[in-house]
């Protein structure tokens, strides 16, 4: 293991970079010096083996020193004050980054993940601070079997609701669909093993069956005037097999892409000409035909997509795309940047241009960057095109259990205190941020930490008005002004369709009941498939019943997933 290894990978870096890299992997080695992992290896090779990640997905030179020096702050002796003396201001603010996203632990609240992405996202400041720590999490899930087993599952949550999703929407999907499959065996062990067993076969045998209908693709496409690149299988991912599994009632002969074909052409017209020839060659299975070429997917995917009845009358997933396609799909951004240094042949240097801002603040925002990748063909303008500067008029606030609060520039420990829930907004005293006593109207500012003081029976103030921001803290202060019930409540109850799928046992159904029962929730409708064909020991339950408001169903959804066995759940209004 030597810093050649990743210097070799950077083809484009100057005598200078590589003499920066040398000398960050040498404090590196010094820095951690006799520290161990948890796996007994010495700690240097975790930041080694993330800035090698990083040098492959083909950043700049200062990402790959500040991969190397990612975890000097938080684990030595040396602080931010000497990184920003050693390698400069850039190096330093990148590694106080990531320094700063490994504070934020995932507890588990899934409706407040959403959050805690956009509040990472908010910190990070700079897209290359996120991929650094994509490369971080990488490698620690790769050894996280050698970590505490109470850890484990709370790192695994956090890494397929929080990181992967970030790296999808970054449009590194192998990045995203490896975090997941590193994840899925401490999330859902049995699942895990249960797939395993009654799924590897089916891989093996659609392996071979991919190698039989490569030549004749290969052949039809040639003689059709168009030499492809390359033609290639791969294996859907233990995760995301799993939940296709669970939308057709775990029926493995719905599956179509468990081994899928992928053809590389070199042009978009290719690849339309190509899909001509697939069709001519075997019938498409009506619906199936994907076009996220002219119609790419939010995180800019672009590629052809065709299920079509193959050898033997078997249907089989084939896509379609060009090299470019191809790398922005396995590595995103990252490809972006890749494509500008090979096309600029010089590595990105200290960013001297002015930051180019989004014109909307959704998380559609890496078509945004595709576009500003467009405009900005010198490397520098790239570099200043990766500013996350979306949420600037978010703040994100966090309760003393670590779930993220979302709210505008501007807002007070009241706004946060309706945000939570109305009866504590309505009951707000007093408030603490960051430990110490805050005034009602103080700004907060993300990553404060907020504990809000409340009193039995108190109102609020007509004076909260003239300070809040949110429009549910507006809108419940005058309700209870007027005296109006703060509840919203549907006019008139719904019927719901609750699925619920888990592990089948002696006195399931009992227990799921008792819930409904403890809630006042009448039940109109059961239904449970117990056949083996469906899941064998997971069996799938349908309960319909009438309620009346979210709040109750949320409560509901929350008591489920304490009975033990219980997998999955999900609704639906049915009326």
């Amino acid at each position: 293991m030597n810093v050649k290894e990743i210097t070799n990978i950077l083809k484009f870096s100057s005598k200078n970079n590589i003499d920066l890299i040398n000398r960050a992997y040498n404090f590196n080695q010094k820095a951690h010096k006799g520290q161990k992992r948890m796996s007994g290896e010495p700690y240097f090779v975790h930041p080694f083996e993330a800035a090698k990640k990083v040098a492959q997905w083909k950043l700049d030179a200062l990402s790959v020193v500040a991969a190397l020096l990612h975890d000097v702050v938080e684990d030595t002796k040396y602080t931010i004050d000497d990184i920003k003396k050693e390698f400069g201001e850039e190096v330093a603010f990148l590694v106080d980054g990531v320094t700063k996203l490994g504070r934020f632990k995932y507890r588990g609240a899934q409706q407040k993940a959403e959050n805690l992405r956009k509040m990472i996202l908010a910190i990070s400041q700079d897209i290359r601070v996120i991929i650094i720590k994509l490369a971080d999490r990488l490698h620690n899930m790769k050894t996280l079997s050698a970590i505490l087993p109470n850890k484990q599952k709370r790192i695994a949550l956090e890494t397929t609701e929080i990181y992967a999703p970030l790296a999808y929407r970054l449009g590194m999907q192998v990045v995203a669909g490896e975090l997941e499959d590193l994840a899925f065996p401490y999330i859902h062990p049995q699942e895990y093993k249960w797939l395993i067993q009654n799924i590897k076969e089916k891989y093996e045998e659609r392996h071979q069956y991919a190698e039989k209908v490569k030549p004749i693709i290969k052949k039809a496409i040639e003689e059709g005037g168009i030499k492809p690149i390359k033609i290639d299988s791969r294996a859907k991912r233990w995760s995301s097999l799993y939940k296709k599994l669970l939308r057709h009632d775990m029926d493995i002969n719905q599956v179509y892409d468990l081994v899928a074909l992928r053809i590389i052409v070199r042009t978009i017209e290719d690849c339309y000409a190509v899909l001509g020839i697939i069709h001519n060659l075997w019938p498409p299975l009506p619906g199936r035909i994907k076009d996220y070429i002219a119609l790419p997917k939010p995180n800019g995917y672009r590629s052809l997509h065709t299920v079509v009845f193959c050898l033997n009358d078997r249907p089989t997933e084939i896509q379609i795309r060009t090299m470019e396609m191809h790398e922005e799909a396995e590595n995103g951004i990252a490809a972006h940047w890749a494509y500008h240094q090979a096309k600029t042949s010089r590595t990105f240097l200290k960013d001297k241009s002015p930051t180019v801002f989004a014109e909307k603040k959704e998380l559609a925002w890496v078509q945004q960057l595709r576009s500003w990748q467009k405009e900005h063909l010198d490397s520098e303008g790239f570099i200043s095109s990766l500013k996350v500067d979306f949420f600037k008029d978010r703040i994100f606030a966090i309760t003393p259990h670590g779930e993220v609060v979302d709210l505008p520039v501007g807002a007070t420990p009241v706004d946060f205190a309706y945000n939570i829930h109305s009866e504590i907004g309505d009951q707000c005293v007093g408030a603490k941020v960051n430990d110490k006593i805050a005034t009602l109207d103080y700004n907060l500012r993300s990553g404060d930490v907020v504990e809000i003081l409340v009193q039995k029976n108190k109102k609020p103030s007509e004076s909260w008005l003239s300070f809040v921001k949110t429009s549910i803290a507006k809108r419940r202060i005058r309700l209870a002004i007027k005296g109006k019930s703060t509840r919203l409540i549907r006019k008139g109850p719904s019927q719901v369709e609750f699925k619920i799928i888990a592990e089948d046992r002696t006195g399931l159904l009992k227990d799921i009941s008792v819930i409904f029962s403890r809630s006042r929730i009448n039940i109109t409708k059961t239904t449970a498939n117990f056949e083996e064909k469906n899941r064998g020991r997971f069996p799938i339950i349908k309960i319909r019943c009438e309620i009346d408001n979210k709040e109750k169903i949320d409560k509901l959804i929350l008591k489920l997933k304490g009975v033990k066995g219980v997998k999955e759940i999900s609704y639906k209004l049915v009326n």
